[in-house]
């Protein structure tokens, strides 16, 4: 299951510094607006302790760890949506990914400029949030013209999405995206095709000062922000961290980094937050392959089922599917052998409706007549 996630905001907010710190990679992230100008494109292993320990067992000759795509675009500015700054063809390049980054700058550095001169994590949220509003008016106002035109036939299904697509103009003019209680389930189906950036799961990320990384709370931006969303009713997590700083500790040897990280009594690095929190807002879980050869770690979606996650292996092994032959991570690494953890009882024999859980190694039997 390939998994992307946009990251927007102004510019000079540390969004380009975040995707450094995520891919390793190094792109401009110059001291001044626009440095970005195509989207940055970084694919990225996701750290997993459970499939470390796991190899640790058989040292397989390969470790496949599940990976994210991060994509880093332009920077926004109030008026994207109608041209201003480098305009809002930009932000088509995130209506594809799966959930948004929406990085929120909250530190003061005289150092590195602001685009409106002055810090303001709510005027920058509101701006980039409009931004988003407005891109996906323009994009439904587009659609009515042609859901208009069916409609006009009597085509029944024309009919409803007019209905649904007259509502979503009517929400979004009026700055609201409450898409959740606003619509059923068979609607945000048919909203989800449309791909709006309004309707895509978010995380806001607070770039606060590096002398607050252990102590996010101290960060007088970053709780004015937090108030703000309180007050409002944006249920929307805020994931607090020092970008510079995730940066520097991202450069350094694992010795060094755990030693680091000891020193400013924090126990894990902001990369492994954010996909963490990620997949938590996706509802992605992981299942494991063991063996000899490889030993894999695959992502799927909560509540699917075991043929549906054989699928992410091989189409045949869907369609061929017998039964699922599963271990739970932690009895096998207690066990050290799956020979062992069957003969304490830990080895379970699913069948078509078993839903895969978080953690699962499994062992698909299969068989695709010729």
């Amino acid at each position: 299951m390939a998994l992307s996630v946009g990251i927007v905001g102004l510019p000079n907010v540390g969004k380009s510094t975040l995707f450094n710190t995520i891919t390793n990679s190094q792109v401009d992230a110059a001291n001044y607006p626009f440095a970005t100008i195509e989207p940055n494109v970084g694919v990225v292993k996701v750290p997993d302790q459970r499939l470390l320990a796991l190899a640790e067992l058989i040292n397989p000759k390969k470790v496949t760890n599940t990976i994210l795509t991060f994509v880093d675009i332009a920077g926004l500015v109030k008026g994207a949506s109608n041209g201003e700054g480098l305009g809002n063809k930009f932000l088509g390049n995130i209506r594809e990914v799966d959930a948004i980054l929406h990085v929120v700058r909250c530190f003061y550095d005289k150092q590195i400029t602001h685009y409106y001169q002055q810090v303001d994590p709510i005027r920058d949220f509101e701006i980039i949030n409009m931004e988003l509003i407005s891109s996906d008016l323009e994009l439904m106002e587009k659609k009515h013209l042609k859901v208009v035109s069916k409609s006009r036939s009597g085509d029944k299904e024309a009919i409803v999405e007019l209905g649904i697509v007259e509502r979503l103009i009517t929400m979004l003019k009026s700055g609201s995206i409450h898409y959740q209680t606003l619509f059923n389930v068979d609607e945000l189906a048919i909203i989800k095709t449309y791909n709006l950036l309004t309707c895509k799961p978010m995380l806001y990320i607070c770039n606060i000062d590096a002398q607050h990384i252990a102590d996010p709370i101290q960060s007088e931006f970053y709780m004015q922000f937090c108030a703000y969303l309180k007050a409002s009713g944006n249920n929307t997590k805020t994931l607090p961290i020092a970008i510079s700083m995730e940066n520097e500790i991202s450069t350094l040897s694992e010795n060094e980094r755990k030693e680091f990280m000891d020193d400013l009594k924090i126990d894990h690095t902001g990369l492994e937050t954010i996909i963490r929190s990620a997949y938590d807002l996706l509802d992605i879980q992981t299942f494991y392959t063991f063996g000899v050869d490889e030993t894999k770690a695959w992502s799927f979606t909560k509540g699917m089922s075991a043929p549906q996650c054989a699928r992410s292996i091989h189409t045949d092994i869907e369609k061929g599917f017998i039964r699922a032959e599963i271990i739970n991570w932690q009895d096998l690494v207690t066990y050290k052998t799956e020979t062992a953890a069957k003969e304490h009882g830990k080895k379970r024999i699913e069948g078509k409706d078993y839903i895969m859980q978080d953690g699962d190694v499994v062992y698909f039997r299969f068989n695709v007549s010729k």
